[in-house]
This record gives C-alpha cells, structure tokens and sequence, in this order.
C-alpha cells in the first residue's frame, strides 16, 4: 500500500487549485465564468523587457546552466532598484539572492532555520503558503490575530508576551507582510520600526513578504530601510506584481550576508540558476522608470472604482485607501461567512470572488476582489449580479 508522507498531514492541496477545477467544470456547462479571484495581472510585462528575452534566447551561449546566486547583472539590477525606490544599500555580491519566484523562496526559508517542533508565527487572516510551507518543513504554526479595529497589525504586547525563545537560543520565525495581502493595509515608517525592535526584544527573524509595494501606492517602503533591520530581517520580493511577470517566476530574497549564505546552502540543493535571458530581462524590467508604475497604477485605478461599485451592490463595507490589486471587504449582514456570499455570486451570476476565509478565519467575515479584471469584465460582473439579484425580488 503506497501512503504519502506524514509531512503532508494537514496539508490540503491549494485552494485556488480546487477551486479552479470547479470553474473549469462549470464553463464546461457553459456559464462563461468570470473569475475576479486570483492577482495575476493580466496585462503584459513592458515591449522592451519581452524584446530581451526575445533577443537574449537567440544567442547560442546562454543556455547552459547558471549561477546558483544569480547572474550579477540581475544583482546590481535589484541593488539599483532597492537603492533607487526604496533608499536601501544593498551589496549586490552577498546581499541578495534571486530566485525562481518568491513562493519558493518563502519554502526555502523555512526549510534553513526550521527544525522539528520549531514555533513559526503566521498572520491570520495571511497568505496560505506561509502556514503550509512552516508545516511542511515541520514547523508549530502559530496564527497571531490581525483585526480591523487595529488597523490590521500585530497586538506587539500580547506578541512579547506569547513569545519565548527555545532552550537552545533558536529564533522562532515571524512572517509579516506589508503592504498586507488580503487587507491591503500600507505600512508607516514608525510601524516597520516597531517591527524591528519587537524582533530585537523577542529574537524573531523577520521574514518581510514586500510584492505589493508598487500597486496603488505612491510611496514604497522596505522593511530593510530601518537602521538595524538586516539584525533581525530578510525580505522577499518579486517582479510578478510590479512588473506584470507573474509566470516568468522571478523573485528575490535581500538580507544580510549571513542569511544569505544560510539560505544558498539549502536552495542550491533544490534547483539552479535561471534561464539567463530571462534574468536579463528582468534586469532591464527593473530599470524601468516612474512612467511604467504610473501607466500600470492608472489602470487599477479605474479597475478599482469598478470593484467599489460591485461591492457596494453588494452592500459590503470597505476602505478606499487599500494597496496591492486586491479589494477586501466585509460582508453585510445576514451571511454566514465569506463562502456563503461568494457561492452565491459564483452560483448565481457567475461570477468568482475570493472568500476571505481562505487566509485564515479571521478573514471568515470578509471577501476579496482581485483588479487584475479588465474594466469590461468588471462592469459586466456587476450586470450578472444586478440581474441575479433582481430575479430574487
């Protein structure tokens, strides 16, 4: 008999995976499903970068394989980019570590400082891979509460007060994420200070999660521009949101060197370099000025009022000041949960919005509509739910 392996208990497969299958199924009965669900934007990376790889892939000397850190001109390409828009020094030879996207690089963080039994703190309501990547690298999840009324972070006291450190001095992972996905909240300056001594006083590792702070927002931070953050800090950070590169899969970790080098010796064990065009062209994405941002931010800003008018049909409660290409709301009254009134949508107007649920059960409460929806297909979903709702009356 064939059983898999224990680490995979608890561990159910990805929920989009799930859910996907079943919009195949029923765009296979011909509902013609709109899917406002998943943040893969749907617009191109800019002509110059897609000319690279175009360019690049014809030479025949690029196709062997590469450097397990990375080609050095994707790392001066980060360490110009981090210095440029977030005002960051980084030491491109043994600060940053690019990777096959950040997804995987969150696995091969855990896997470097988790042991058995090790406690991994986790945001709820949070992205799901950070609980599933701890578990599987055998890590205690503890899910520490994140609440609207505080503004969707951390209770810093009742943290300290939870936190101990292990008998032999190990240091309990910590994931944050800001700009928060699913919330959408910005962070500040005071809070990515207080974030870094709360790690100093409890000896956590910070591991910041930073893909969204070019979405909607005019004034990117990294938690790695605080004095003393490279102490306590590694960030992940990728191109797939900022840049539109969401399947060409390049991400990075930046960090301290020490880190750094703890985390090759476990990546360069997993996989290899990428394909080096394809790190060229995200060298050259990197370099794209403030007219990209601003062109790629002009259209989720209109994408956005859209969603503003879905929800509000949908009598949910919500903040205009959200960042990141995701929308998150409170459902109204007389739903049980997130799922009750996304079923719904989905069964009755055909059309898929996220139930906050799916980032933990503080999200139980709440959905989140993705901007990554053509305007077009935006004001159409609001057609299919006014005409659903209607034939209820």
């Amino acid at each position: 008999m064939i059983v898999t392996a224990k680490r995979l208990e608890g561990i159910g497969e990805y929920y989009f995976s799930q859910k996907l299958r079943e919009i195949d199924e029923l765009n296979k009965q011909g509902k013609q499903i709109i899917n406002l669900g998943i943040g893969s934007p749907d617009q191109p990376p800019h002509p110059d970068v897609i000319k690279v790889l175009q360019e690049e892939s014809a030479k025949p000397n690029v196709h062997a394989y590469q450097n397990y850190k990375g080609s050095p001109i994707l790392r001066k390409a980060i360490a110009d980019w981090y210095e440029k828009w977030y005002h960051v020094t980084l030491n491109a030879e043994t600060e940053i570590l690019p990777l096959i996207g950040s997804k995987e690089g969150i696995m091969h963080i855990c896997m470097t400082y988790i042991n058995e039994g090790d406690n991994v703190y986790v945001p709820n309501p949070g992205y799901p891979t950070y609980r599933s990547a701890a578990k599987l690298a055998g890590g205690n999840i503890i899910e520490y509460a994140l609440e609207e009324k505080n503004d969707w972070k951390p209770d810093f006291k009742l943290l300290k007060a939870q936190i101990k450190n292990s008998a032999d001095g190990r240091s309990p992972l910590f994931f944050v994420n800001y700009p928060h996905m699913p919330t959408g909240q910005l962070p500040t300056k005071a809070f990515f200070e207080e974030l870094i001594s709360f790690a100093k006083e409890t000896g956590v590792l910070l591991v910041h999660d930073n893909p969204y702070s070019f979405i909607l927002n005019e004034n990117p931070l990294s938690i790695l521009s605080i004095e003393g953050a490279k102490d306590v800090a590694v960030e992940l950070n990728s191109l797939s949101k900022s840049q539109n590169m969401a399947g060409w899969r390049v991400g990075m970790i930046c960090g301290a060197k020490e880190r750094i080098d703890e985390i090759i010796k476990f990546k360069s064990n997993m996989d290899s370099g990428m394909f080096l065009p394809v790190q060229l062209a995200a060298a050259k994405a990197l370099g794209l000025g403030k007219n990209w941002y601003d062109d790629v931010n002009a259209v989720y800003k209109k994408r956005r009022e859209k969603v503003f008018e879905l929800l509000t049909l949908l009598n949910c409660s919500f903040s205009k000041t959200q960042a990141g290409m995701f929308v998150w709301a409170a459902i109204p009254e007389g739903y049980k949960d997130g799922f009750t009134l996304s079923d719904e949508v989905l069964y009755n107007a055909n059309v898929f919005i996220t139930p906050g649920g799916i980032f933990g059960s503080a999200g139980n409460n709440y959905i989140r509509v993705s901007l990554c929806g053509s305007e077009e297909k935006i004001t159409e979903s609001i057609e299919r739910i006014k005409a659903s709702r209607k034939g209820k009356q």
